[in-house]
């Protein structure tokens, strides 16, 4: 039995033309899914009895098991989801204003080892498919239906567990249910960003065949603390993946948002900051200072509030669009891989 939610309109028109049935049905069966929230092939009442038999026959519409759900006082939610083979991502819904932002998985764990990421503690099991990509808008969706809740998710950041470039073909195939605009989820591109390690020949790729903004996880200006914190800058190292975002394609308006993580003593001095700016003059760039969000299984610490200030300050005194980027969530199991391994532990206990 095939989901149906790994298939693009085009793949499913292509798929129905095989069978000897007219491909406007693909319209007509994604209406019904990502905008009906249809669970059976059975309610898509104007489709003929005998194409929603076929359907039924070779195509599930699965929906995800939710294990654990975390609402925090700031109203931010963490849904645990259980996957077809016991597997777990998380997925982050934060309000903002009257509208959601969802931060979603890519894959089940992460390989790029970041010193800092709870997530890599983990190691690596596999890529999610893009019906498991598409599943955590659609079901959330479908949270915020039940709930009678009338905003809407409006913008998605590939930045929960998992390196979105190292899943790069199931990004793209996920991409085009999520930007059809006329039966699929109907996100526009410019509400959607995708974060990366740094993966430079990927990143390239992206720039080529989608609008959706580039978010890069820089955390130190030079090499050596860079690839401390980050394996990856061993592959690729500063001046490759600057490079790259200087050559990243994008609409003439936008910017490549740098990720920069400050740790206490390792990447929050002024001198840090002075680097950056240089680094960053050549790049249509805004940066984001993320103060370290600290768990029981790192040793790193978040810098003292006034040096964080102390390092925004000199990134707006040479003009940098920057801001600091407050955790959400910080009562609940915000960080990413906090909430799978809070279930993993109970599990032993």
């Amino acid at each position: 039995m095939k989901d149906i939610l790994n298939y693009s309109r085009d793949d499913l028109s292509q798929w129905l033309t095989q069978k000897g049935i007219r491909p406007f049905r693909a319209k007509q069966i994604f209406k019904w899914i990502y905008i009906r929230q249809a669970n059976s092939f059975e309610e898509m009442t104007d489709i003929g009895k005998e194409t929603r038999t076929l359907l039924e026959e070779n195509f599930s519409i699965p929906r995800f098991h939710l294990e654990n759900k975390e609402k925090s006082s700031d109203n931010t939610e963490k849904f645990l989801f259980k996957l077809e083979d016991e597997e777990y991502i998380e997925s982050v819904l934060i309000p903002v204003k009257d509208h959601y932002t969802l931060c979603i998985s890519s894959q089940v764990g992460c390989a790029q080892g970041c010193k800092f990421c709870l997530t890599a503690k983990g190691g690596f099991k596999r890529n999610l498919r893009p019906s498991e990509i598409i599943s955590q808008i659609r079901d959330i969706r479908q949270y915020l239906i039940s709930s009678q809740n009338n905003n809407k998710i409006a913008n998605i950041v590939f930045m929960g567990m998992g390196e979105p470039l190292a899943n790069y073909e199931t990004i793209v195939q996920a991409l085009k249910v999520m930007t059809d605009a006329d039966y699929g989820l109907k996100l526009s591109e410019g509400k959607i960003t995708i974060s990366t390690c740094g993966l430079v020949p990927e990143m390239g790729e992206l720039g080529l065949v989608t609008n959706a903004n580039l978010a890069v996880s820089l955390n130190a200006t030079d090499d050596k603390t860079r690839s401390m914190l980050m394996p990856i800058n061993n592959r690729y190292p500063l001046d490759k993946l600057l490079h790259a975002c200087k050559t990243f394609t994008m609409r003439p308006r936008n910017k490549i948002t740098f990720e920069y993580i400050l740790i206490d003593g390792i990447n929050d001095t002024e001198e840090d900051a002075i680097r950056l700016c240089k680094m960053l003059v050549p790049i249509k760039a805004k940066i984001n200072l993320i103060p370290f969000n600290e768990h029981d299984r790192s040793d790193f610490k978040k810098p003292s509030n006034e040096r964080v200030s102390r390092f925004l300050q000199i990134l707006l005194d040479k003009k940098f669009t920057a801001i600091i980027r407050k955790s959400k969530g910080s009562d609940i199991s915000a960080a990413c891989g906090q909430l799978k391994a809070k279930l993993l532990i109970e599990k032993k206990d």
